[in-house]
């Protein structure tokens, strides 16, 4: 995290630009708790360059914001797309780990009476039990 001073020299602009773009929501910055100083992210520097860069197309602040707007969301998308992608991942590895399962357990289910497959049944919740149907009936 960088305060303003820092920001400013590293984006090779000056404090009052930073401030300015802060202002205009631009830029987005945390301030501490006990100092009330702002602290800008590396994410905010790497606005400052891409603010820069399209003002150096002639872009207006309006058009600049647009464009930081949708990259910003593009790139929470992304990281979205990325964490149900690594969920999904985990639920196959699970799904695969109980057909596993009730492959082995499947013979001995069988051979179990009426009573204690009454049983079995009870312990589970209905809904683990239709899981558990749906995926014997997928598997056999």
């Amino acid at each position: 995290m960088y305060r303003i001073g820092e920001i400013a020299k590293l984006a090779n602009v000056s404090k009052r630009t930073i401030d300015y773009y802060t202002q205009l929501g631009l830029l987005h910055a945390e301030k501490t708790p006990n100092s009330n100083y702002r602290l800008y992210s590396e994410i905010a520097l790497q606005d400052i360059h891409f603010i820069e860069k399209c003002k150096g197309l002639n872009m207006c602040l309006n058009d600049i914001k647009e464009r930081l707007e949708l990259k910003r969301s593009s790139l929470k998308d992304q990281k979205e797309q990325e964490i149900y992608l690594k969920q999904a991942e985990i639920l196959a590895t699970h799904m695969k780990q109980l057909e596993s399962e009730i492959s082995e357990l499947k013979p001995l289910f069988d051979r179990l009476n009426k009573e204690d497959k009454i049983r079995i049944s009870k312990m589970l919740s209905p809904e683990k039990a239709a899981l558990l149907q749906t995926l014997a009936i997928l598997l056999f």
